[in-house]
């Protein structure tokens, strides 16, 4: 699965990618207010049986970001783009103000843990069991800033920080260490 902060940013991605998919991965995305028979549908696609690996396309905070158990192999990685920081509003102003004001941690309150907790709770598609094994990728430079990594689960304390042109081959080690 991959998580995207908006519908926006998913759907541009989505259509680049489908440009240059070489026929090698079958692609499903999110759609805005799917009902309860497109939502069982989605997600019966990971326990389908297929040749090609499924990539599935979400938004952050949305129905398929919490809630749903796809264990073992059914999903076995989740890619998460950005820190799932809220949009900016007069709610999140006069929040961030009234923290600030007595905590002196505004932006913490309004914006910072509220994003992190979409991404934890997107993170936490991967690993729903004790059997579980899988990967998690977050893709953005501020998660090596402190103030991201000190709301990190202590289970991630093993991580590894790639680059473009060295994810594949961390990946690979990755897979071939658990065969």
């Amino acid at each position: 699965m991959v998580f995207f902060p908006s519908y926006k940013m998913m759907q541009q991605v989505y259509e680049v990618f489908q440009e240059l998919d070489g026929g090698n991965v079958e692609a499903i995305i999110q759609e805005p207010g799917m009902n309860e028979e497109k939502r069982e549908a989605f997600l019966a696609e990971f326990s389908a049986e297929r040749e090609k690996t499924l990539i599935a396309f979400c938004v952050m905070g949305g129905i398929f970001g919490e809630g749903i158990d796809l264990k073992k192999e059914q999903l076995i990685g989740a890619v998460i783009v950005g820190t799932g920081l809220p949009q900016i509003s007069n709610e999140r102003e006069i929040l961030m103000d009234y923290y600030e004001k007595r905590m002196g941690e505004g932006f913490d309150y309004a914006y910072r843990y509220p994003g992190m907790n979409k991404v934890l709770q997107a993170a936490g598609r991967v690993i729903r069991t004790i059997d579980d094994v899988g990967v998690i990728e977050l893709l953005d430079e501020r998660f090596l800033q402190s103030d991201y990594r000190n709301l990190f689960p202590k289970e991630w304390e093993k991580r590894l920080v790639c680059t473009v042109d060295s994810v594949e081959t961390y990946l690979e080690k990755f897979w071939e260490e658990k065969q």
